[in-house]
């Protein structure tokens, strides 16, 4: 019987690689950038599997030209770059990686949070161009975080295991969710449930941990920063278009925010002109889960779940939304 063939769209560890050659004939992209859309549409001609990255535009276009796809794997969390009710009309599995780089991301949005608020990639950026004069009692003050309120929108996996981590810092937390069973525990972990509107006007820090759905397009707009403290700061690690960055670029030109930083992006690689030239906000290249051992589990889970699918077993982890 001839093994199943599966397209991987971009480069992936040698130990996921030889996993999947155990099972499957592999046809991985070597490009430095994402795959062409032309060409991934011509390569996923004859394959029954797609392992695919959250910058492939998985659409009916490239699900036609795969008629004998089984499954699309994810390497990401988030699942907004794939057609679901194409895929699900078409009878094909479309799987994520949950869980494997919550710890990673919980991580680094503490790195933003500590560098924004104290400042640490602006001051970098100031000694670097030779501009420091030395120590002095008044400069480049930042913010503290203790007694201050750290407000979560989104309690899911990485939104919980970025408030697990407020108690190092001295801060309080308070939380937004539309999701019922994200709540359960929070009360025990003395978290409070406020409503957005409730938690935008009172917190100091404000994270976004929420997918992108057309609820949380541009959920942080004018009308949202407006809400917010003076001198509040904003992080978001969670998608690109939850924050509308021309409004936010406004707001911190404008003096309406302290600071914010960034990990992802409206229209990436691009960002707004607008927030490049402004020292009150960190910009990360979309970093959240960049460390060997997290892209590594996340690359290997998709590679089990083509595994799984192709072998006539359920998925580990299917998108159920």
């Amino acid at each position: 019987m001839s093994r199943p063939a599966v397209l991987v769209t971009r480069r992936v560890p040698s130990s996921v690689v030889a996993r999947l050659e155990e099972r499957c004939i592999v046809d991985m992209y070597g490009g430095p950038a994402a795959i062409p859309g032309d060409e991934l549409m011509a390569r996923v001609a004859d394959k029954q599997a797609l392992m695919c990255l959250l910058t492939d535009r998985i659409d009916q276009a490239v699900l036609d030209a795969g008629p004998a796809l089984r499954i699309v794997a994810n390497i990401a969390v988030g699942f907004d770059n794939i057609d679901l009710a194409a895929a699900r009309s078409r009878g094909v599995t479309v799987t994520n990686t949950p869980d494997v780089l919550t710890e990673a991301t919980a991580d680094f949005t503490w790195g933003l949070v500590l560098a924004v608020t104290r400042r640490i990639a602006e001051g970098e950026r100031l000694l670097r161009r030779g501009a420091w004069e030395g120590w002095a009692l008044d400069f480049m003050l930042g913010s503290d975080l203790r007694g201050k309120q750290l407000g979560i929108v989104g309690l899911g996996r990485i939104g919980r295991a970025v408030a697990a981590r407020a108690g190092a810092f001295g801060m309080r937390v308070a939380y937004a969710t539309l999701d019922a069973g994200a709540a359960a525990g929070a009360a025990d972990a003395g978290w409070t449930r406020l409503s957005l509107d409730e938690l935008l006007s009172s917190s100091d820090v404000v994270t976004f941990h929420v997918p992108l759905t057309p609820a949380t397009r541009h959920l942080v707009d004018r009308r949202a920063i407006l809400r917010m403290k003076r001198r509040a700061y904003l992080v978001n690690t969670s998608r690109g278009p939850v924050v509308d960055e021309a409004a936010l670029a406004w707001a911190l030109r404008e003096g309406l925010l302290a600071g914010a930083a960034l990990d992802v992006y409206e229209q990436e690689p691009r960002v707004h002109p607008d927030l490049l030239g402004l020292e009150n906000v960190v910009l990360a290249p979309h970093l959240g889960s960049a460390t060997v051992e997290t892209r590594t589990a996340m690359a290997d889970l998709a590679a089990r779940n083509v595994i799984a699918v192709l072998s006539g077993f359920a998925p580990l982890t299917p998108v159920t939304a």
